[in-house]
């Protein structure tokens, strides 16, 4: 398991290598460069309740070494958005060899499946990871009724 998820890594360090390229083609042909969100966190996100019926929606974000007084999150309909910051540790006196770790500002989108109420939402954060609880909005119930109006033409 661990040699295909090396391999994943491998791929996309060259994907963002081939766009890092990409984007100095464009930026010496004229156009301005793309913005980047940094780094995206990887997430879970599932449904759950206790009467066997989903009652919220958990998102849980990858974010270790993050100082999460930084992070925001947002709800945009049925979109959570994670944003922040990754900042390097004291790099004073350091040789790298080697750098994997991703600084630097990172967003993460999360489209919802379902309408939640972002109100009485709630993070926590422990070791590492981001887990948000999203209580999911119900529909009201029963069949709604329209009213019809008379258009109050007289006919002549």
């Amino acid at each position: 398991m661990t040699r295909g998820r090396d391999t994943f890594a491998h791929l996309e360090r060259m994907r963002q290598e081939i766009d890092d390229l990409f984007d100095d083609v464009w930026a010496r042909a004229g156009f301005p460069r793309r913005q980047r969100a940094g780094f995206r966190p990887r997430v879970d996100v599932y449904y759950c309740g206790e009467t066997g019926e989903p009652s919220r929606a958990i998102v849980i974000a990858e974010l270790p070494g993050i100082d999460v007084t930084g992070v925001n999150l947002e709800v945009r309909g049925r979109t959570l958005i994670i944003s922040g910051e990754r900042n390097p540790r004291d790099t004073e006196g350091r040789v790298y060899q080697q750098v994997e770790i991703e600084h630097g500002r990172f967003s993460r989108e999360i489209a919802l499946g379902t309408d939640v109420d972002a109100k009485q939402a709630s993070a926590t954060y422990e070791g590492g990871m981001l887990r948000i609880e999203l209580p999911l909005l119900r529909p009201p119930s029963g069949t709604p009724r329209v009213s019809i109006s008379d258009g109050g033409e007289d006919e002549a």
